[in-house]
């Protein structure tokens, strides 16, 4: 064999060996448990062929507890560039075959090198997390390399988009940087994120509580609102991802991706003439109303599982990526509450930072009383929706339904707060309160039924319609609804050289 042969012969050996991770017997056992390995979920995020790695070799620098003898290429992370639908993102992917996926300084760094490379180059950042948390052999040297992660996480917040995928065990510190990023993918009954296992729990508190009901992907996905999409399996997990992938724009620089569609933008669907119901305490799904307008009635739903009461989510309208948020109707009557009112936010805030144009479907009676509200903070959590679309200045155009009581009418994007376009179907109702409560405050105890009927009605007459806030140009226009995916398109087009920037400043203080 010559020696530049043989020189081939050792780099295709070490190729080898570094994709093999913590070896073939270890890639069985992850694989008996029903997961993929880091390289596997790679090949399925990512266009066929595109994925280029990189510091493939490197190897942990920890020299005591006999971790000298235990040097395996790449160290537990799988890290590189590729692409998805032809354009350019970073990933990388904890190996759970190697040391279980914790982190030690070395392949700190080279997540470090991915998230640089993202800001340097403008791209979206992946991370696909399946790790056992800091590699106790290293000591403060691992929990460093989390800070600068953490550290990084926060520098590149609406700069880049970041996304985690949670494909095993997150505990511990590792939690916290899927949390900074913008969106967190878990896979049912193998995903588990918690700051404290249940053991520790059961030592410190005496409940006892099982990784599922603690940390689990429905846990996450309906109770804590930590996570934002919920995939059945990791193929799922990855098409879940690309398909969100393809509705944002690389960088905050950009603007989104606009796709081709054979969807008219003429088109008008009939049905929707007659979807709010006579009875203005009956509830109806807001969402065949998206469906119906925006394009081949595609609706991609964020936190499908959190806070029904409000729908989040993005979709396209005459090929344009829009960010939607509406009220549910068919949940707690669409009324805002503390958690509706922080999803809705921080989905605001995403779309602002990344150029998506806004679109609020409107029918809220306002927000939800209690003490457990009012203990909770909704004045505080109320606000922060308020702050988001009153910040943002992306293009933002809303459409009242029905119902825009109180304080919610002016929360859920109305013209006051910056509104660009504020269209209105003839069942809306804007008004300070319905008119039964209305009337109950005004008239007290003064009035017989019939009287009472009769100030009902008149009360509904004079304010519970959108002509009064048409004729003081608040709404800009009463539309059939029929017609509101064309009305929607041709406010898009425009807004879409808008040109607005808030006063300067360091920052906001957001009411967190």
């Amino acid at each position: 064999m010559s020696e530049l042969a043989e020189v081939y012969r050792k780099l295709e050996e070490k190729n080898h060996k570094a994709e093999l991770g913590g070896g073939q017997e270890r890639i069985d056992k992850h694989h008996s448990t029903g997961r993929k390995t880091a390289r596997e979920r790679i090949d399925m995020l990512l266009d066929p062929g595109t994925f280029t790695e990189l510091d493939k070799f490197v190897v942990h620098r920890a020299r005591d507890f006999n971790m000298e003898k235990n040097l395996i290429p790449g160290d537990g992370i799988v890290s590189g560039y590729g692409k998805i639908d032809g354009r350019l993102v970073y990933v990388f992917a904890q190996d759970f075959t190697v040391f279980g996926g914790t982190l030690s300084r070395a392949n700190a760094d080279k997540i470090i090198k991915i998230m640089d490379l993202a800001m340097k180059m403008g791209a979206p950042v992946i991370g696909l997390n399946d790790s056992g948390g800091a590699r106790i052999q290293e000591g403060v040297e691992s929990l460093a390399g989390y800070a600068d992660i953490f550290y990084r996480n926060v520098m590149s917040s609406g700069v880049v988009p970041q996304i985690s995928a949670i494909l095993g065990a997150c505990a511990g510190g590792a939690v916290y940087s899927p949390a900074i990023t913008d969106f967190i993918c878990m896979v049912k009954n193998e995903s588990y994120m918690f700051v404290t296992g249940p053991d520790v729990i059961k030592a410190v508190t005496h409940e006892e509580v099982t990784k599922e009901d603690l940390g689990g992907a429905y846990t996450h996905n309906s109770k804590s609102g930590v996570a934002h999409l919920m995939a059945l399996d990791e193929e799922q997990a990855m098409m879940m991802i690309r398909e969100l992938v393809g509705f944002i724009p690389s960088n905050n620089m950009e603007e989104p991706p606009r796709v081709s569609t054979s969807d008219s933008a003429n088109r008008m669907d009939e049905k929707l003439q007659s979807i709010v119901p006579v009875d203005p305490n009956k509830p109806y799904d807001m969402k065949d109303i998206i469906t119906s307008v925006v394009d081949d009635g595609n609706f991609f739903e964020i936190m499908p599982h959190f806070a029904g009461n409000i729908l989040t989510g993005f979709a396209h309208l005459d090929g344009r990526s829009v960010g939607i948020v509406a009220n549910q109707p068919a949940v707690l009557a669409g009324v805002l509450d503390i958690n509706s009112s922080v999803k809705g936010a921080r989905f605001v805030r995403f779309c602002d930072a990344f150029n998506i144009p806004i679109i609020t479907f409107v029918d809220v009676p306002g927000f939800l009383p209690g003490i457990t509200q009012e203990f909770g903070g909704i004045i505080r959590h109320g606000a922060k929706l308020l702050y988001a679309y009153a910040e943002a200045t992306v293009p933002k155009i809303t459409v009242i339904t029905r119902k825009a009581y109180g304080g919610a009418y002016d929360v859920m994007s109305s013209k006051h707060i910056g509104a660009d376009i504020n269209l209105a179907w003839p069942t809306a109702e804007i008004a300070v309160m319905g008119a039964e409560g209305a009337v109950n405050i005004i008239f007290r105890d003064k009035l017989t039924n019939e009287s009472r009927a009769e100030a009902v009605k008149e009360y509904r007459e004079v304010f519970a319609n959108p002509y009064k806030a048409a004729e003081l140009g608040y709404i800009d226009e009463i539309i059939y609804p029929k017609t509101t995916r064309p009305k929607l398109i041709q406010a898009l087009d425009m807004c879409s050289n808008k040109r607005k920037t808030n006063p300067y400043r360091k920052h906001g203080n957001i009411p967190l």
